[in-house]
């Protein structure tokens, strides 16, 4: 790489990252501290080596041009349905879920996080051969097929989440590629409306006649999926069961006030009563013990991040790198919306972690790997002239 590149750096992008990661470290520090009693630092030591690792792999992947990558495309699309295939077969079977492949009895990675980063540099160089033609359902149905079967995959394991991650992918992408926004977007708002159709009559007991026949309609998800896809409605009516997330959540985030409890004061989290709070849940642990300054704080960390993302993604030399910018950026306002509206309780739990913050090497590394794509992009805005 020529090091006049550098002059392109996005430093203040650099810097917002370097502050969410820091952030990660403190919040980690408090919201771990009794998951592992007899080792009350775990997670924060092992966050720390995720981190450090993570720059590695930002650096490497931003030293590479992006544009190479569009030469594997298909090598990364085979590989990455091969990983998704051997956790079907060989993965571990935890909660339910079979999502990891460990290569010892402590040491594995969740395939699915980095299936995101796959399909976006592979679905990118997908579009860049379709700009501009885009314009009716017919064209649609080649890149919604190259997206879904990775995404029945990960559906397969099951993972809601993540599906639900690369659908967002998906639509944004698409977007951005050029498709056409009235005929695309009326096809997810009818499709957005079936799943909500299909889940009503799935959970209505008073159909009207004419309807009897579709009550109780069976769909293609666990039980307790489909209980936390609507209970964050009422989540009262099963206070010990799916409902307890959602409860303990906002009982934290509620109690938290104006600063906070304070420090390693949280009561919900501290006392074990918020499940998965250093992980799904760490926002809680935000709102409860450094109150409304604390997750506006954090909250602005993550919109300076993202609008710098897409002042990546607009100076974009190309139209592959604009895409894959517009995936990554689409990726993490997902993550973000949907785990702050979980714990917040205005959208279901699905299980999705707060990009960054949350405990875990996959998500980490998969996180930092999408960084480094963007600063690959950034170095890259403008052809070097001599």
């Amino acid at each position: 790489m020529d090091r006049r590149a550098l002059r392109n750096l996005d430093l203040l992008f650099i810097l917002f990252t370097f502050l969410l990661l820091a952030a990660s470290l403190v919040i980690l520090s408090t919201a771990s501290i009794n998951v592992i009693k007899s080792d009350p630092m775990h997670y924060v030591e092992t966050q720390t080596v995720w981190i450090i690792t993570g720059i590695a792999i930002a650096v490497v992947i931003a030293v590479i041009d992006y544009q190479k990558w569009q030469h594997f495309r298909w090598w990364i699309y085979g590989f990455n349905l091969l990983l998704l295939l051997a956790v079907i077969f060989f993965g571990d079977t935890a909660k339910g879920a079979t999502r990891w492949i460990y290569f010892t009895p402590t040491i594995g990675i969740q395939p699915s996080e980095f299936a995101k980063i796959f399909i976006i540099i592979t679905f990118a160089d997908f579009l860049t051969e379709r700009e501009g033609r885009l314009n009716n359902i017919r064209d649609f149905i080649p890149p919604f097929l190259f997206v879904l079967v990775p995404m029945l995959l990960i559906f397969k394991q099951p993972d809601l989440g993540t599906t639900l991650v690369f659908a967002a992918i998906f639509v944004g992408m698409m977007f951005v590629a050029g498709a056409n926004p009235w005929k695309f977007g009326g096809l997810l708002l009818g499709g957005v409306v079936v799943i909500g159709v299909a889940l009503w009559l799935h959970f209505s007991t008073n159909l009207p006649g004419w309807l009897q026949w579709a009550q109780g309609l069976p769909l293609p998800l666990q039980d307790y999926q489909l209980n936390r896809l609507v209970i964050f409605m009422n989540p009262a009516a099963d206070q010990t069961g799916d409902g307890w997330h959602i409860l303990q959540s906002l009982w934290a985030i509620g109690s938290g006030g104006l600063w906070g409890k304070g420090y390693r004061m949280g009561t919900q989290g501290q006392l074990n009563f918020l499940p998965e709070h250093h992980t799904d849940f760490i926002f809680s642990v935000v709102g409860e013990e450094f109150g409304f300054i604390g997750t506006i704080t954090l909250l602005f960390l993550f919109l300076i991040f993202l609008l710098r993302s897409i002042y990546i993604a607009l100076r974009a030399r190309d139209m592959y790198g604009m895409l894959v910018s517009a995936g990554v950026v689409s990726m993490f306002t997902f993550h973000i919306l949907v785990n702050v509206g979980m714990t917040s309780g205005i959208m279901p739990v699905t299980g999705i972690p707060l990009p960054l913050i949350s405990a875990g090497g996959s998500a980490m590394w998969s996180n930092m790997a999408a960084i480094g794509l963007l600063l690959s992009v950034n170095l890259r805005h403008r052809r070097l002239m001599f």
